[in-house]
């Protein structure tokens, strides 16, 4: 996801500098694209006025943040924003957010809805909590990334509805493949079934995109199975307890453990089949 919105970013104009904990991807990136390497994120405090992270759990954001050369290493006398659009649980951003103020940096959380192919395209949907000030101030960057952001209101807010939406998307998934699971068990092919499923009132955006996957049995991450488990994790810590949403969180982590983590969340297709 990072790498086609650093290159969203220096084809509107913006001067980036790239940190990555594996520095050889962004010595790659520089190949291919007008960017500077930062060798840790204290580098970027003093280089930018706005710090983006775009990471995979509440971990490695606590760690760019607060780790030995991390962003509250150092400090700044200049008014600094720093913008977090990972998935990541609201507690985390809650207590980033706290220790960022206390070093003068306003934070947002800015997570998205879209996978790799809307983050090349700039099609990102945007989902913006902290103040609002800062929100203005770095919209034209939001803009650049995706079709529409949109202001939610206090921290954790935007991380709120993200799990929200990752949590539809889930059942949506899991619903879609134990369709297709029980169609094909009584006979009927995937080929047959999804095209009936995205002609009805019951097809999506969603199901139509997974089709030729599932007809093709092509599970290559577009957005990885371990991933969607991992937010459910986090809106099951945040009160989820509906018997869909349980039901979803024990086959997704159920799944993982059979080794299906790295493959597409429609992998789970393949855990329900054959379970």
């Amino acid at each position: 996801m990072g790498t086609p919105m650093v290159k969203n970013l220096v084809k509107a104009g913006f001067e980036v500098m790239v940190y990555n904990r594996n520095q050889q991807k962004a010595k790659t990136l520089q190949e291919t694209i007008n960017i500077s390497i930062a060798d840790s994120p204290a580098d970027l405090v003093t280089a930018a006025d706005l710090i983006i992270t775009m990471l995979s759990d509440d971990v490695a954001v606590k760690e760019v943040f607060q780790g030995k050369k991390g962003v509250l290493s150092v400090t700044t006398a200049k008014k600094l924003i720093a913008i977090d659009m990972s998935t990541v649980s609201p507690e985390t951003t809650l207590s980033l957010a706290a220790a960022c103020k206390e070093k003068g940096i306003s934070y947002l959380d800015a997570p998205v809805s879209g996978s790799v192919k809307p983050a090349e395209e700039a099609q990102l949907i945007i989902m913006v909590g902290g103040e609002e000030e800062a929100y203005q101030k770095v919209k034209p960057v939001f803009d650049t990334l995706g079709k529409f952001s949109v202001y939610l209101g206090e921290n954790g807010k935007a991380n709120v509805a993200k799990l929200a939406i990752n949590l539809f998307l889930g059942i949506t998934v899991q619903g879609l493949a134990e369709a297709v699971v029980f169609a094909e068990k009584n006979g009927l092919p995937a080929a047959t079934l999804l095209p009936l499923i995205n002609a009805g009132a019951v097809g999506s955006g969603m199901t139509k995109m997974k089709t030729e996957n599932i007809v093709n049995k092509d599970f290559r991450a577009a957005f990885a199975l371990k991933l969607l488990a991992k937010d459910i994790k986090l809106a099951v810590a945040n009160g989820l307890n509906t018997p869909v949403g349980l039901s979803l969180s024990g086959t997704l982590n159920a799944a993982v453990q059979d080794g299906l983590g790295e493959d597409d969340m429609i992998a789970v297709l393949k855990y329900i089949s054959e379970n």
